[in-house]
C-alpha cells in the first residue's frame, strides 16, 4: 500500500493518470546533463531513478510506482513490460543462450522460443533432459503451477540442477502470484509474472514482470548488473508499458493478496468437491447424491495443484504454504461436452485469458492446440464459490438432459 509512498509529487491520495509520451527538462540549466555513452550501461541513460523523467520510451511516473510495488512483494528489482511475452522475450535476448531447457506449460512462450531457434539456431530440451546438457548461463524456464492445469513442479528440484551447471533458473509463476508462492526462497534466479493476470486482476491491461534476484541485478566488481542492462534493452527493443496501463497496474496491485487468496480458496473448494465426486470423497463438500451423480456423467478428470498428495508430504506445501492457485482443468467424457458446457454456465464468462474478478472457462483447445479437446481450463474470480458450484452444477444437468446421459 506504501511501497510507491516516495514518488508522490502531489496531494492526491490515489495517483493520478499520467499519459505524457515527452516531459520538459529542468529549468535550472546547472543541472542539465548530457546523454553519455560509453560501455556501461547504467551510466548510459541517466533518467533511471524514478522520479526524474525524460521519454516514456525509458520511464513514466506510473510505471516507476508499479514497479517499486512490485520490488516491495517479490523482494527483488524489478521491470515491467508490455507483456509477459514480452518480458520473455527480453530475458532471453539479455542471456543470448545456446541452449534452454523448458517443459509443458504456456504455448506463447514455446513460439517467442521459436523466434529465437530461428534467429540464432538456439537449442530447445526438454525440462527433464540430463544436466550435461546445460552450459554455465543457459536457463531453465520452469512455469508452475502449469498452464492449463494448475498443476505444480519442484522449484528446488529445478534450482539444484540448473546451479550444478551454473546455469539460471527462471521461474514464470504467473499461476502463484504473492502471496502464494515465492520462487526465490527455494532457488529462483528470475521470476517472471504475466502481469495480465493477477497483477491486473481486471481484465483491462496487459504486462510483463521480471524479477531479478538482487546480486544479479545491482552486479559486482565494477560490473553493471543485470538491471541496468535491461532497462536499456527495453528502450531498444520498445516494449515499455504505457503510462495508462501502469496507471492501472499501480490501482491493480493494492488488491492483489485479497483477490488472490479468495479465489485460490475457491477454487480449492470447487476442486475438492468435483475431484470428491469422482473419488467418493464427498464428506465437507455440501454435495447431494444426486449432485454426484450429474458429475460422474460429466467430468472425467479434475486437475490441480492440491490435489497432488504425495508431493505434499515433500515439498509442495513448503512451496505454496498459502493455497495452490485459483486455476484448475477439468477433463470432461467427450470433445462434445466440453465443447457445449461454457455455454451453459451463467456465471463463467467464456473467454481466454485469467485472473480477473470474473471467473472465466475456456475451452482451451480454442486457442492453444496442443491440449486435448476435451479439457476445460477454470480460472476461479471473486464470486462465492458455492454460487460458482451451483452454476457448474446446473450446466451439467442442461447437458445430461439435452444429451440424453
Amino acid at each position: 500500500m506504501h511501497a510507491d509512498d516516495p514518488l508522490n509529487l502531489l496531494t492526491d491520495v490515489a495517483p493520478p493518470i499520467h499519459v505524457s509520451t515527452t516531459f520538459r527538462y529542468t529549468s535550472d540549466h546547472a543541472q542539465l546533463r548530457p546523454f553519455r555513452t560509453s560501455d556501461r550501461p547504467d551510466t548510459d541513460f541517466p533518467y533511471q531513478d524514478a522520479v526524474e523523467h525524460c521519454y516514456s520510451r525509458l520511464t513514466t511516473h506510473s510505471t516507476s510506482r508499479l514497479e517499486a510495488i512490485l520490488e516491495s512483494l517479490l523482494h527483488n528489482p524489478c521491470i515491467t513490460y508490455a507483456s509477459g511475452l514480452a518480458a520473455i522475450h527480453a530475458l532471453l535476448v539479455h542471456v543470448n543462450p545456446k541452449t534452454v531447457s523448458i517443459g509443458d506449460g504456456y504455448h506463447g512462450s514455446h513460439g517467442v522460443l521459436g523466434l529465437h531457434t530461428r534467429l540464432s539456431g538456439l537449442k530447445v530440451l526438454d525440462l527433464d533432459c540430463d544436466a550435461s546438457e546445460l552450459q554455465s548461463g543457459d536457463p531453465i524456464m520452469l512455469e508452475t503451477p502449469i498452464n492449463p492445469t494448475g498443476k505444480a513442479l519442484s522449484i528446488e528440484h529445478f534450482a539444484q540442477k540448473a546451479h550444478s551447471r551454473g546455469a539460471y533458473l527462471m521461474v514464470d509463476s504467473t499461476f502463484a502470484p504473492p502471496p502464494l508462492q515465492d520462487p526465490f526462497k527455494h532457488g529462483a534466479d528470475i521470476v517472471m509474472h504475466s502481469g495480465t493476470k493477477y497483477i491486473g486482476g481486471h481484465s483491462d491491461l496487459l504486462c510483463g514482470v521480471l524479477s531479478i534476484r538482487k546480486d544479479l541485478a545491482q552486479g559486482k566488481d565494477n560490473e553493471p548488473g543485470w538491471l541496468a542492462r535491461l532497462l536499456q534493452d527495453r528502450v531498444f527493443l520498445g516494449s515499455v508499458m504505457g503510462g495508462l496501463e501502469g496507471w492501472l497496474g499501480v490501482r491493480s496491485v493494492r488488491t492483489l493478496e485479497l483477490r488472490v487468496l479468495r479465489q485460490s480458496e475457491s477454487a480449492d473448494r470447487l476442486v475438492d468437491a468435483l475431484s470428491g465426486a469422482l473419488t467418493g470423497a464427498t464428506v465437507g463438500t455440501g454435495l447431494s447424491q444426486s449432485d454426484v451423480e450429474i458429475i460422474k456423467k460429466v467430468v472425467k478428470e479434475v486437475q490441480h495443484a492440491s490435489l497432488q498428495t504425495e508431493d505434499m508430504k515433500s515439498w509442495l506445501r513448503k512451496q505454496m504454504p498459502n493455497g495452490f492457485g485459483p486455476v484448475f482443468a477439468i477433463s470432461l467424457n467427450s470433445e462434445e461436452l466440453a465443447r457445449r458446457l461454457p455455454s451453459k454456465l451463467h456465471l463463467f464468462h467464456h473467454a481466454t485469458s485469467l485472473g480477473g474478478v470474473e471467473s472465466l472457462i475456456e475451452w482451451r483447445t480454442m486457442t492453444d492446440g496442443t491440449v486435448s479437446r476435451d479439457l476445460l481450463r477454470v480460472s476461479v474470480g471473486i464470486e462465492d464459490y458455492r454460487d460458482l458450484l451451483d452454476d457448474l452444477l446446473q450446466g451439467f444437468r442442461v447437458l445430461v438432459e439435452e444429451l440424453k446421459l
